[in-house]
């Protein structure tokens, strides 16, 4: 049993409510921050959106994103396959005319051949062979994605396995599954920045967020390992972690 007041006081910011894909209560209080990428996935895609008759946001998360774009085109749609996201994203984004589209099958999406003039996507998964079959001929699709390398060191030190499933998850990776389905690449940037964490409580919040990093976590299976980041935060200042962000844009030939 660890015996240390601090710790244990961060600890329970675990039970702090987490909605759609709102850190503000990490990051409006400075306790995560990120070290800024080269590009800007908003400034490349808000001027697209407004030359378009139709678009599809994919994984839309709740909304907040898109919901800061306009103005939108004629037709626009955005999906979600996170449940618990539907209906917020539907409470934020139908009052501004974007049909919110839950998905089961994301393999196989509900939408017509040659659809969509633009389809973006942001941190989501894709499959290129019905991206190519719902995006019109010399359509757009545009991404920002998160590598299988994010935030490694978070496993690596709280003692947790990263998701081999996604471990060759990359830029070279992703460009070549799009060129294989006819897709000609116009855009594509790679890096690594930094995340860091002022405090523990900031990084199980993190962690109970986005439970794709550690699929088992819980805070008394990991407990040792949080307390060693917690020390190496009390000595140091912060905990850093490098993401990993790559970014395509990619058009139908």
């Amino acid at each position: 049993m660890i015996k240390d007041k601090l710790f244990e006081n961060y600890l329970n910011d675990i039970n702090q409510t987490f909605e759609g894909w709102d850190f503000s209560f990490v990051t409006e209080t400075g306790r995560l921050q990120n070290e800024l990428l080269s590009w800007s996935y908003g400034s490349i895609v808000r001027p697209l959106i407004q030359t378009v008759n139709s678009m599809l946001d994919m994984g839309t998360g709740g909304g907040e994103f898109l919901s800061m774009l306009r103005p939108f085109p004629k037709s626009i749609i955005a999906t979600e396959a996170y449940k618990p996201n539907v209906s917020i994203a539907q409470r934020r984004l139908e009052p501004l005319g974007v049909k919110v589209v839950e998905l089961v099958d994301e393999d196989n999406l509900p939408f017509e051949t040659a659809q969509f003039d633009l389809i973006i996507n942001r941190h989501e998964y894709y499959s290129p062979k019905e991206l190519r079959r719902i995006l019109a001929d010399n359509g757009s699709f545009i991404t920002q994605q998160v590598g299988g390398l994010d935030c490694s060191r978070i496993n690596e030190i709280i003692g947790s396995d990263l998701n081999h499933e996604y471990f060759n998850w990359n830029l070279k990776n992703a460009v070549g599954g799009l060129e294989q389905n006819g897709f000609r690449i116009t855009l594509m940037k790679e890096e690594f920045p930094i995340q860091r964490f002022f405090d523990i409580g900031a990084l199980v919040y993190y962690l109970k967020a986005i439970p794709w990093q550690v699929p088992d976590f819980r805070v008394d299976k990991y407990m040792d390992g949080l307390y060693q980041v917690h020390k190496l935060i009390q000595r140091q200042g912060y905990f850093d972690a490098k993401q990993h962000r790559f970014l395509i844009k990619a058009e139908l030939t």
